[in-house]
């Protein structure tokens, strides 16, 4: 599992988990959908066949426009991807408390 992040580790790697990963990872940060496309390891056509889904919700807004190329950042206001971002550190948080065990125990067996 290692090279996957927590939240892929949890959700699995379906296209969806894999752009929202993207975009967790980025937030603040503004894409192109063939950034996104490139950044998530997947083809065009799968962000496509989302995009519908993650704009409907909100989840990802329209950030700036330069001529006919349009970027996108994850909303933060959106309750969907508040919890996402909440799932995210809950996550980190329990695999820094897993390290920090596992190195205590390690810490006791040289000990004894």
């Amino acid at each position: 599992m290692a090279g996957k992040s927590l939240l892929l580790q949890l959700t699995g790697e379906m296209p969806l988990f894999k752009i929202m990963d993207f975009f967790v990872d980025n937030k603040g940060l503004d894409f192109t959908k063939e950034q996104i496309a490139d950044g998530a390891g997947l083809s065009r056509a799968s962000v496509f066949n989302y995009w519908d889904e993650l704009e409907g919700r909100a989840i990802v807004k329209i950030t700036r426009k330069e001529g006919k190329t349009t970027y996108y950042a994850l909303n933060a206001a959106n309750p969907i991807t508040k919890r996402i971002l909440e799932l995210e550190a809950t996550l980190i948080r329990q695999a820094m408390e897993k390290a920090v065990q596992r190195k205590d125990v390690e810490a006791e067996s040289c000990i004894v």
